[in-house]
């Protein structure tokens, strides 16, 4: 059974960071891309990040590129979101998924649960 568990939300004042955590289980994890979503109250899923299977490439939002950095490791299974310099926009739901390592949805094979990000201004 593949689980992502999602970990390391809460709640933040603007401008300041958090990290999350996605591990994983059940799975090939160095051989599968992972990436971060969020969703926004009243608003779509949205792509944040995503990473290969090695860690060498990474991928953002354009619009949240500044503030965040992805990274894994791979003996614990775990990809980390770094994210500084929050603001109240950047307050949502964030959703780990593996198996892809773009900006569709669909190409994601399996979803975490998710995490809360407050960031209140």
């Amino acid at each position: 059974q593949v689980r992502l568990v999602e970990s390391g939300g809460g709640l933040v004042q603007a401008g300041g960071s958090l990290t999350l955590s996605c591990t994983a289980s059940g799975l090939d994890f160095s051989q599968t891309p992972i990436g971060w979503w969020r969703r926004a109250p009243g608003k779509d899923r949205e792509f944040v990040a995503a990473i290969s299977i090695s860690g060498t490439g990474t991928h953002y939002a354009d619009s949240v590129k500044a503030q965040l950095t992805i990274s894994r490791d791979n003996p614990s299974s775990t990809v980390s979101l770094q994210m500084s310099n929050l603001q109240p926009e950047d307050t949502a739901v964030y959703y780990c998924a593996s198996g892809a390592y773009g900006t569709r949805a669909a190409s994601y094979t399996y979803w975490g649960q998710g995490t809360r990000v407050t960031v209140s201004s």
